[in-house]
């Protein structure tokens, strides 16, 4: 039982958070963590306002079975496929964090408030797939509060474009690289083209863009580990955290250009920049690294609970920590390419591997799924 004191002390760090103009997200999600009341707890005293999923969010959660099991006997009874099994559960707990999260909906016009679901992670390489999946993804949630999650591959920006294009909020995930961030910006706004030539109220119509950041410090960091000379040992710690500042540039530079001001008279909202990927790898670093380091206007942070409890109990909320640095931020990626790390090597790898990580999440939770299924199919026999 939390007192109000506490709930203050807690809230401290996080408060100033939120007050820099950092939305803080959960980047988690369980029918355990629905149903017993705590997600409903980290909006009313951690200053959450959105929540993140991904496959390994649900393949942790739905492969406990913790508080799935009398859907999965329900569905079992009715013989669907594994796949549709899948989406049931899904949806459903994305459905009902959106309701938990509806005040904050409507208290903030949409900014906030809203609750993340991906794609098929199978068809992050084919554009119409992954348009019909996000449409049928929206339909199923069937809440405004939902956001779909496209990856930032070459195949799913014309697909962002398409989907921003039909009304749908997009949360574009796992993007590494400052170039390919760019892309997706320049989608954004294609696809808010489409839709304002439709029609469509673009005030209604969100983005929020996952740049990612403690995995570019892992790879990095691992190479400059090898090299092991001083020079390379004292740039540990620094690309992540440059490549972040670096986007967020882009994303001033983009947002009030030419492209974008033509969009604002309709009342278009600003792709986000979202930083995720915030829970330190390295013990060596604070873990919360990614937070203190990452504070700046209209930015979203979303965190594990690890992250999320370390902020609030010692988190270092000094104000803007990214716009002064941009400089910075270059001569650092600068000096990690002049050791002979390419970093355009090393953002194709981390996305290559992101996808493939969430592809063999999903098809773990498919084959936990589909044996829970076969098991109570039999005993409903």
């Amino acid at each position: 039982m939390i007192t109000v004191t506490e709930a203050t002390a807690t809230a401290g760090a996080l408060k100033r958070l939120s007050d820099e103009g950092v939305s803080i997200w959960l980047d988690d999600l369980s029918r355990k963590r629905i149903e017993s009341g705590n997600l409903a707890e980290l909006v009313e005293n951690k200053n959450v306002v959105g929540v993140t999923t991904n496959p390994s969010i649900f393949q942790a959660a739905i492969g406990s079975g913790e508080g799935y099991e009398e859907q999965l006997t329900d569905l079992a009874v009715r013989g669907v496929t594994v796949d549709e099994a899948v989406r049931m559960m899904t949806t459903a707990d994305v459905r009902a964090a959106a309701d938990i999260l509806r005040g904050v909906y409507d208290a903030t016009d949409g900014r906030d408030g809203r609750v993340s679901i991906e794609v098929d992670p199978r068809l992050a390489h084919e554009t119409a797939a992954t348009i019909a999946e996000a449409k049928q993804l929206a339909w199923l949630v069937n809440r405004p509060n939902v956001m779909i999650k496209i990856p930032a591959t070459k195949a799913g920006l014309p697909a962002i474009t398409e989907v921003i294009g039909l009304g749908i909020s997009v949360n574009v995930t796992l993007i590494f690289s400052l170039e390919r961030y760019r892309e997706v910006m320049d989608a954004y706004l294609a696809g808010l083209e489409k839709a304002a030539a439709k029609g469509l109220d673009l005030s209604e119509i969100h983005s929020v863009a996952s740049f990612f950041v403690s995995r570019v410090d892992s790879e990095i960091d691992k190479r400059l580990t090898v090299l092991g000379t001083d020079q390379a040992l004292a740039l540990k710690g620094k690309a992540a955290l440059a490549n972040a500042r670096l986007a967020y540039e882009a994303y001033e530079e983009v947002f009030s250009g030419e492209r974008w001001t033509a969009l604002t008279g309709a009342r278009a909202n600003k792709q986000r920049p979202l930083w995720a990927s915030t829970g330190v790898k390295d013990p060596a670093y604070k873990d919360t690294l990614y937070v203190d380091d990452l504070v700046a206007p209209g930015t979203v942070n979303t965190m594990p609970e690890a992250t999320l409890n370390a902020a609030a109990d010692h988190g270092e909320i000094t104000g803007d920590t990214v716009t002064g640095g941009y400089a910075q931020a270059r001569a650092d990626l600068a000096a990690v390419e002049a050791l002979g790390i390419s970093y355009d090597e090393v953002v194709q790898q981390l996305e290559d591997e992101g996808v493939a990580k969430f592809e063999v999440a999903w098809n773990d939770l498919l084959a936990t799924v589909s044996k829970s299924l076969d098991s109570k199919g039999v005993d409903a026999e």
